[in-house]
């Protein structure tokens, strides 16, 4: 009996597994932003602005900077009804960080020119490990509130 196609099928079915367990991406970051928007500034030169990154990987990554054409950008955390700036945040593994009204936000400073709603405003997101992300975040009414997501 010829055991050499029950030895290839057998190998071939191993590596197969392999494949499946380790082509998921599991072993870095894996970085998406969605629900971006900034509520149309009230005043000349200072705008906020929201937004979900969520890592569908199995490695924590870290958002170091946001830069952006339109002015000067911060990132600040709201606890206690107390806004800090950060200078980074995590992002967990198979986790997100949002950014939303009276948490997390991004502060946009010295305005290039007041956003309008219906324009978008660009971003440039760095990451400690994964490469930058840029995003279009649309500028919505000054009152528009999210229903899901943020």
């Amino acid at each position: 009996m010829n055991r050499r196609p029950l030895v290839l099928a057998t190998a071939l079915a191993g590596a197969l597994a392999l494949a499946g367990c380790s082509g998921s991406g599991s072993s870095k970051a894996e970085l998406s932003v969605s629900g971006s928007y900034m509520p149309q500034p009230v005043s000349a030169d200072m705008a906020a602005g929201f937004l979900t990154i969520t890592n569908k990987g199995g490695t924590k990554d870290e958002l170091t900077s946001v830069s952006s054409p339109a002015g000067q950008v911060t990132m600040h955390s709201t606890m206690g009804g107390e806004m800090r700036e950060q200078s980074s945040f995590a992002i967990p593994a198979h986790g997100r960080l949002v950014f939303r009204s009276g948490g997390n936000h991004l502060m946009f400073e010295q305005l290039r020119h007041r956003p309008k709603q219906g324009q978008t405003v660009t971003l440039k997101l760095t990451f400690a490990k994964s490469g930058p992300l840029t995003v279009e975040m649309p500028v919505k009414s000054a009152t528009y509130h999210p229903t899901t997501g943020n």
